[in-house]
């Protein structure tokens, strides 16, 4: 999520009655009833007569995907590719709705052109690679260092021998963690003592990863001063031999 946004938060509220039996201390050393519960009370809607709205007020760019101009995926295996080619490739993509929200800072576009003439300068973070999707195989994670401690995430997904960016946010990160197949966003909060955080997740229909959950919880004591958080990706990449996408090799035998 974007630093300007505008949050949204949703927030259920369901009134669950139980009916207790606690072990009493009676003369026959039977259980005795807590007493009478609560009666369930059901999720009212409020304003029911209001009219749903026909469209979203504003577009976050969620769900959008690109296809990655140039990128040739052997055997559909991302960690054949290198992270700079295919960061400097993206630069050139369109998004499905081309929402405009995908752009990056100027500063850092010319660092990420830069990369291979001014290493020690390139915004592009080692590479992870995870099973989002449940396909089977991993999709690439990357992440682009950008101003005022800000952090673009984006996640790639090879099919048929093509590239396609299937997420693509940006924050003021705390830490990006993975849950099972979820990527996980953590980002400090105005209120004190609190953090925002967003669960990601590969929808199958929209075939896109989309902000599934919206939270603001309170923030672990240990995590100390959140107002300038310096991003950390959990776990460790690894490290392997990367191929140019711009060579285009060719498959071996086995179809990797």
């Amino acid at each position: 999520m974007r630093p300007d946004r505008v949050r949204r938060l949703a927030c259920a509220v369901t009134a669950v009655a139980a009916l207790a039996l606690l072990p009493g201390c009676g003369a026959a050393g039977g259980l005795e009833s807590a007493g009478e519960a609560p009666s369930a009370v059901e999720p009212a809607r409020l304003w029911p007569d209001l009219p749903p709205a026909s469209a979203a007020p504003y577009d976050y760019g969620e769900g959008e995907t690109a296809r990655i101009p140039g990128i040739r995926v052997p055997g559909d295996d991302v960690r054949r590719l290198d992270p700079v080619a295919v960061t400097q490739a993206g630069l050139k993509a369109r998004t499905a709705r081309d929402s405009g929200l995908d752009e990056l800072p100027d500063g850092t576009v010319r660092q990420i052109r830069a990369c291979r003439t001014a290493p020690d300068d390139c915004p592009v973070l080692d590479p992870y690679y995870f099973d989002l999707t449940g396909d089977g195989r991993d999709e690439l994670v990357l992440g682009i260092r950008m101003p005022e401690r800000q952090l673009a995430v984006r996640a790639y997904r090879a099919e048929g021998g093509e590239l396609t960016r299937i997420m693509s946010t940006s924050d003021a990160v705390i830490s990006v963690e993975r849950a099972g197949r979820d990527l996980v966003l953590r980002a400090p909060s105005v209120i004190s003592g609190y953090e925002y955080r967003t669960a990601w997740s590969w929808d199958e229909r929209q075939q896109a990863m989309l902000a599934t959950r919206d939270e603001i919880l309170r923030a672990p004591e240990r995590r100390g001063d959140r107002t300038a958080p310096t991003p950390e990706v959990s776990g460790t990449a690894p490290t392997s031999s990367s191929v140019s996408p711009s060579s285009d090799p060719s498959p071996s035998s086995d179809g990797r």
